[in-house]
């Protein structure tokens, strides 16, 4: 594109290639300036976690050595004083922070000036006007000796040192200042923003190394294994009830083996971990407690005990049951089995009647007025302090149905003269009842009527022939006949009833 004379359409070729170049080229930048803001988020949460941590950490100090003496109280208190120089050192960098993005964050929440050169230059500054730049090495220089200055000499050094030093040598055409270095010409605003995080993260870790060094004296556990871990006092949950888990952040150290025990049983363990079975061989609720001992530099054991654990076993069971035969009776007792998974503690009342009984075994009782009637059992079982209901059932209420008499075993018919003679019983029972309920026949009339004889009856008490009937049927001729009527019974429930009569012809 360079010398001669053009055409019209040579020309207009020349421009495009140069806008082609020109997109290119912002394209490349989008790309790196995107780099640096994935960057800056991974070193935020970084940061965040580190911190969180550290947070951790003192709050359990505290609530456990830091109460044991005044050497460890001291040193809780030479931990929080690191988490304070390090946490000022971050909100001093948040304001400079403030100051580059004073333009604002766009939909992304990327920098609305991320391409830009100028702006960090003229807060930082460079070689010749640190500016800023040199306000924040020295806080950084300050910083990092406070935190170094507050581990005692048995605590070690530490592992990171935060500085911020200038260059010893530079070359020729270099920064020869850590503003210059860091914050030279060229810098686009995302690149900033990474740089001051970056730092910020530094901090953080140098924070944290100070105060794990300082409680060191602690049992020496290496935290290197965290997990999340949700606990739940119970995953058995009835409607309405609520549901309630505890969800917080463990750590252990996978490289030593604890001793741990259940209930004074020693467990196996593997990446610092114990595993605990319970035993379910048998229903009921059980309890259980666990204790790690943990030893410290001198090699004494420090137990630390589980909350009392409880679990519950229970028979496999399934309920079936037919609504349309869902029946009490009146009159009688009617035993019921009444229980409910997961609630040891079980409480059923009835809307008419009476209902008693425990342990899952009750007894109810309904009175006559409630024939064809309905009642309902409602159930409810405590968990803890609530109580909650569980359900209810509905059951109709029938009376005890008629007894039927026989005797020698036949309702009636045609019966042997031997077979007539050597049974002298009338039998009441309940056909095809549920309950095995005693049925007392009371008396009943006997009337014994020969060929071309009138009829003689006797009057019988209780369930047997008197002996005058017993004479009179001892032999009867082929064709007779015997009648058993007026059958009256004592049935539980309902009092005196009528039975039905029989006829017999003899054979």
């Amino acid at each position: 594109m360079a010398g001669g004379k053009e055409t019209a359409r040579q020309k207009m070729i020349g421009i495009m290639y140069l806008v082609l170049l020109a997109m290119l080229a912002l394209n490349v930048s989008d790309l790196v300036l995107k780099a640096f803001k994935n960057i800056n988020d991974s070193l935020n949460t970084s940061k965040e976690n580190v911190g969180n941590n550290v947070t951790q950490l003192l709050a359990n100090y505290a609530s456990t050595k830091a109460k044991e003496g005044a050497d460890n109280a001291e040193r809780l208190k030479r931990a929080q004083e690191a988490q304070k120089v390090g946490e000022d050192l971050i909100k001093y960098i948040d304001g400079i922070h403030a100051k580059i993005a004073a333009d604002g964050f766009d939909e992304n929440g990327d920098l609305v000036q991320k391409n830009n050169l100028d702006i960090g230059q003229n807060i930082m500054g460079n070689d010749a006007t640190p500016k800023e730049g040199k306000k924040l090495q020295n806080e950084i220089n300050a910083a990092g000796k406070k935190l170094a200055s507050l581990l005692r000499p048995d605590e070690g050094k530490p592992t990171f040192m935060l500085q911020a030093l200038d260059p010893v040598k530079p070359k020729a055409g270099e920064p020869k200042s850590w503003t210059g270095a860091m914050f030279g010409e060229g810098v686009p605003l995302a690149a900033f923003r990474t740089i001051l995080t970056m730092i910020q993260n530094d901090a953080k870790n140098m924070e944290a190394d100070v105060i794990n060094k300082i409680l060191a004296d602690k049992p020496m556990v290496t935290l290197n294994e965290f997990q999340a871990v949700a606990v739940a006092p119970s995953s058995y949950v009835i409607q309405g009830q609520p549901y309630k888990a505890e969800i917080y952040l463990t750590a252990s150290d996978k490289n030593s083996n604890p001793k741990i025990l259940v209930n004074g049983t020693t467990l196996p363990t593997e990446n610092g971990k114990g595993i605990y079975t319970g035993n379910t061989g048998g229903v009921g609720v059980f309890k259980w407690k666990g204790t790690i001992l943990v030893k410290d530099r001198t090699g004494k054991e420090t137990p630390y005990t589980t909350p009392e654990m409880t679990y519950q076993v229970a028979k496999p069971s399934a309920s079936v049951s037919s609504d349309k035969l869902n029946v009490i009776y009146a009159g009688i007792p009617n035993p019921f089995t009444i229980s409910a998974p997961g609630f040891p503690d079980v409480n059923a009342s009835i809307s008419g009647g009476s209902l008693s009984g425990s342990g899952g075994k009750y007894i109810v009782n309904v009175p006559g007025s409630l024939i064809g009637k309905e009642v309902t059992i409602n159930v409810s079982g405590k968990n803890g302090t609530t109580t909650l209901p569980l359900g209810t059932s509905k059951f109709r209420v029938k009376g005890i149905p008629d007894p039927v008499a026989s005797f020698a075993g036949k309702k009636g018919g045609i019966m042997s003269a031997n077979k007539m003679a050597s049974t002298d019983q009338v039998v009441g029972e309940l056909e095809n009842f549920e309950f095995d309920l005693p049925v007392r026949v009371t008396k009943f009339t006997v009337t014994v009527m020969r060929p071309r004889q009138d009829p003689m009856p006797f009057y019988c008490t209780g369930d047997n022939f008197n002996s005058a009937a017993k004479a009179a049927i001892a032999s009867l001729p082929f064709g007779s006949k015997v009648f058993i009527e007026n059958v009256m019974a004592d049935v539980p429930g309902r009092g005196s009833v009528a039975l039905n009569s029989m006829v017999f012809t003899i054979n």
